[in-house]
C-alpha cells in the first residue's frame, strides 16, 4: 500500500501537464484529483494517452479528463473503505479492469492507495522481446561500412545495448534478435546476454524478411511479443504499454509518435472553384509509426512464412480481419535514429543528458 499520498494528489484546476509530470515522478502510473482530501477522480497514465490521441491540449485543465471518463467509462471513481481485506480488493480491481483504488477512511477521505504491484508483485512483464536489428543502414554510411547501425555508438555504448539495457530495467529478461548485415559483430559483442542480464537468442535472416517477416522465424511464443527496430532511441516506459495493451483488450497495439508540420503560408479552404475561408500558417499534427509494437502470440501466425513481408502489411491485414489494433502515444523521449542528422542529433541530446 502507497500511505505518503504527497506525490499522488492534484487539484482539479492543475493542466493535464502537470498530471502527467507527477506520474512521471510518483512511478505510480496514477494521480489522485481531490479537494481538501476529498477524492474526485483518478487520471491513469492511460488517461492521458487517450486523451493525447484525442488531440487534448495538454495545457487543459484535468476536469476535462474526468468529464470524458464519466462519459465513455464508469460515473465515477473506483474507491474502498480504509482497511478492506486485499483479497476484497484484488476482486474489485479485477471486476473494474483496474489497477489502482484509493481507500478512503469514514469520512470520504483519501488515506491510502491500492494498487495492484502491491497486492500481486509482478517482477517480470510476461511477455518476450524482439529487436529488428538486421538492416544495411545505407543511409548512415560511411558509418555502418564496417558496423550493423544498431551497434553503432551512441555515447559510451552501442544502441542496441540501451535499448537492451531499457528492456533489463523493465523487467524483460527473454529478448530476440534478428540479424542479417554484420550479424557477427552483434553476436560478438553480447553472447548469450548473461553479462547484460538478459537472455539473448538470435535468428540469422539468410535474406531480408522486412520488418515483420523474421516474426515467422521465430519458436512458436507463448506470451506476447515486443517488436522493437534496432534504430530507436527512447524512454518509451514498456510496462505502461503493456498495461495499455491489456487495458484494451488488444490483438496489436502500435507505438506511435506525434509529430507537427508548421506550413509557411495562408491555407485556402475552397469548395470547387469558391473559396471557403483561409488558415494562417497552420500547423498539421499527425501520429506516425514509431516502429514499437506489441502482438499476441497468434498474431505472428498471419505472417507468411518464408517470404519478406512489413508491419503495415501485419497492422492491414488484422484490420482486414476485424481484429483489435490500438495505437499507444508516446509521450517520451523518442528518436529513430535512420539518417546522419539523426544520429547526431542523439549524439548531442546523450551528451546534453536531455536522455540518459
Amino acid at each position: 500500500m502507497t500511505h505518503d499520498l504527497s506525490g499522488l494528489c492534484i487539484g482539479q484546476d492543475s493542466s493535464v501537464r502537470q498530471a502527467m509530470q507527477q506520474i512521471d515522478l510518483n512511478a505510480k502510473q496514477i494521480v489522485l484529483v481531490c479537494e481538501e482530501e476529498r477524492l474526485l477522480g483518478t487520471i491513469t497514465d492511460g488517461d492521458i494517452r487517450r486523451a493525447i490521441l484525442e488531440g487534448m491540449d495538454l495545457d487543459t485543465v484535468v476536469s476535462s479528463i474526468l468529464k470524458l471518463k464519466k462519459t465513455t467509462l464508469h460515473s465515477g471513481p473506483i474507491s474502498a473503505l480504509l482497511g478492506t481485506d486485499p483479497l476484497e480488493l484484488l476482486r474489485l480491481m479485477r471486476k473494474h479492469g483496474v489497477r489502482h483504488i484509493p481507500l478512503l477512511d469514514a469520512d470520504g477521505r483519501v488515506r491510502e492507495l491500492a494498487t495492484m504491484d502491491d497486492l500481486v508483485p509482478e517482477e517480470c512483464l510476461p511477455l518476450q522481446a524482439v529487436i529488428m536489428a538486421g538492416g544495411y543502414g545505407r543511409r548512415l554510411r560511411p558509418l555502418t561500412e564496417h558496423l550493423p547501425k544498431p551497434m553503432l555508438l551512441v555515447g559510451d555504448r552501442p544502441l542496441l545495448q540501451r535499448i537492451i539495457e531499457r528492456l533489463r530495467e523493465a523487467g524483460v529478461s527473454r529478448i530476440s534478435l534478428t540479424t542479417h548485415y554484420k550479424g557477427q559483430v552483434i553476436e560478438d559483442h553480447f553472447g548469450d546476454g548473461r553479462g547484460f542480464g538478459v537472455d539473448i537468442s538470435y535468428v540469422h535472416e539468410e535474406q531480408p524478411m522486412g520488418t515483420a517477416g523474421a516474426l515467422r522465424l521465430l519458436d512458436e511464443p507463448d506470451q506476447p511479443l515486443l517488436v522493437i527496430n534496432g534504430d530507436i532511441l527512447t524512454t518509451v516506459d514498456f510496462r505502461a504499454m503493456f498495461a495499455f495493451h491489456r487495458e484494451h483488450e488488444a490483438y496489436m497495439t502500435v507505438a506511435v509518435k506525434q509529430i507537427e508540420f508548421g506550413v509557411p503560408y495562408g491555407v485556402l479552404e475552397t469548395n470547387g472553384s469558391g473559396v471557403t475561408g483561409i488558415i494562417e500558417k497552420p500547423v498539421l499534427r499527425h501520429f506516425v509509426n514509431a516502429g514499437i509494437f506489441l502482438l499476441n502470440p497468434e498474431a505472428c501466425k498471419v505472417v507468411p512464412a518464408d517470404q519478406p513481408y512489413d508491419m503495415p502489411e501485419l497492422i492491414n491485414r488484422l484490420l482486414e480481419k476485424n481484429l483489435n489494433v490500438v495505437a499507444f502515444p508516446i509521450r517520451e523521449y523518442w528518436l529513430d535514429i535512420g539518417q546522419l542528422d539523426h544520429y547526431q542529433k542523439a549524439l548531442d541530446d546523450v551528451g546534453s543528458g536531455e536522455v540518459s
